[in-house]
């Protein structure tokens, strides 16, 4: 008995001892606020299960309608959610959205905190709240998206492993900034039934052309790897401005990204190694049609070493513009103005003209691409009515051909239907009238033509401005 006494002495002896209280020194956070802390923790994980966008609901959130050759999105709710960012942790959620999040005023945000529609894991909070590590932030918004163009996304190749595609202009490839329900791989999945694709590499919103996709991550790892290693070789037509040089011509100009915030790039010195060979295949008028073959990856590659050569692509809107300088970059002279002075110019121009790809909840202020031609404050049912008739301000110029050789999805033609929409009577865009944007808002050209990698290889059909029929396609493989 003595053995088993002691054997108890010594178990209490420990209960005691870790029963005790803590030196002060390490009593720097009370028992609530680490069980707190602790609980936030373990919550966030379910939470992340609950985060809205990761089944097949997505998908349901709203419809199309198709009007002016316009794909257009019936306006939606949806809820952007985020977790804690490390430098907001301790600020008050109210000055964090004002600063981080600029889409809307401080007062736009502070009505949703105080209704309830910006939470923090789940549940209302006061405005002056403090956020803590781990918490989830989630923002009920009344979305509205911009117009793309109804072109049809053709199949160019589809097997069990792979899907190909001709993607138009005008079309984003996943879902950014603006844009979600009117990207490739929403339309691919709603439209097509083709859900859950892997995405193995990207093409600007502006250009047309190729895209691969993975049906299965094995495939999608494979052909990601292939890109990787430059095994792919990868061949673009464009159109730009003036008689091209003859014979091929080689550009290893270093491309620095000025900003990804807003997605510019330009030529610099401290920019990553990179190399493009074009060459002239075409003359229509005063331009060149251009063959291009980018050597390496770099953001707007293509784009920005045709700034350099001073042979700009034709309706290139950021990058064949005054806001590069007198010579629009040529050479790499931007004007003398500093990386700053040039973020800030476009910053305005966007304002102006709208046309940067900038992503959702960066530091730019988060303007509609789409011009505004009315405002008004009159009562909600006028509202719907205006917003029946949005589209129909401007026509658009007819869209472009397909090519009649790849197999294309045709879309039913559904106009508006006002039982379709929604309305919210404290969303800014609701109160706001837009043009449809123009043509040219729609088209850049540049189009990616040909992909080769390992034991495979496909082409799209060339878009019509690109003059095909002009082309000696028998000395573009010389």
């Amino acid at each position: 008995m003595a053995g088993a006494d002691k054997a108890k002495n010594i178990v209490l002896s420990t209960i005691q001892k870790d029963l005790s209280p803590l030196p002060k020194k390490r009593n720097t956070i009370s028992t609530d606020e680490l069980f707190d802390a602790k609980r936030v923790k373990l919550d966030t994980k379910s939470l992340k299960t609950k985060r809205p966008g990761l089944t097949d609901e997505k998908y349901d959130e709203t419809s199309y309608y198709f009007e002016n050759g316009l794909r257009k999105v019936y306006p939606y709710f949806f809820t952007f959610t985020t977790f804690t960012k490390g430098r907001w942790v301790g600020e008050k959620i109210l000055d964090v959205f004002a600063r981080e999040f600029r889409a809307h005023p401080a007062e736009e945000y502070k009505r949703s905190i105080e209704t309830g529609k910006l939470t923090v894991n789940y549940e209302k909070v006061p405005v002056d709240y403090r956020l803590k590590h781990n918490d989830l932030l989630a923002n009920i918004v009344h979305r509205h998206e911009v117009p793309v163009s109804l072109q049809s996304i053709t199949i160019v190749h589809m097997d069990e492993d792979i899907v190909v595609v001709n993607k138009p202009a005008s079309i984003p490839v996943h879902p950014c900034g603006r844009y979600r329900h009117n990207t490739v791989v929403f339309i691919l999945a709603k439209s097509h039934n083709l859900k859950n694709l892997r995405t193995i590499h990207r093409l600007d919103r502006l250009t047309s052309g190729l895209l691969i996709f993975g049906r299965t991550s094995k495939k999608a790892r494979e052909l990601e790897q292939q890109i990787r290693n430059r095994q792919v070789q990868k061949e673009y037509i464009c159109r730009v401005e003036g008689r091209f040089p003859d014979g091929i011509i080689e550009c290893n100009e270093p491309i620095q990204v000025v900003s990804y915030k807003i997605g510019v790039c330009r030529v610099s010195p401290n920019g990553k190694d990179c190399r493009t060979t074009f060459r002239r295949i075409s003359e229509v008028g005063d331009c060149s049609i251009v063959l291009c073959k980018p050597l390496t990856g770099r953001m707007h590659q293509i784009r920005v070493h045709l700034q350099y050569l001073g042979y700009p692509i034709v309706n290139d809107p950021l990058y064949n513009h005054e806001v590069f300088g007198p010579s629009k970059g040529r050479g790499g002279d931007i004007g003398g103005k500093s990386d700053d002075q040039l973020i800030n110019n476009l910053i305005k121009i966007h304002n102006a003209e709208n046309w940067l790809g900038v992503e959702e909840g960066g530091d730019v202020l988060m303007e509609n691409p789409l011009k505004c031609e009315i405002k008004t404050s009159v009562p909600n049912k006028d509202l719907i009515e205006i917003g029946a008739q949005n589209s129909k301000i401007t026509s658009m110029v007819a869209s472009i051909t397909e090519a009649p050789p790849q197999t294309g999805h045709e879309e039913p033609i559904d106009p508006f239907d006002l039982n379709k929409t929604t309305y919210d009577p404290h969303c800014h865009e609701c109160k706001v009238n837009y043009r449809d944007p123009n043509a040219k808002d729609l088209l850049m050209y540049l189009h990616a033509w040909k992909y080769k990698g390992v034991d495979w290889e496909y082409r799209t059909e060339l878009p019509d401005w690109a003059c095909k029929e002009l082309i000696d396609y028998d000395t573009i493989d010389q």
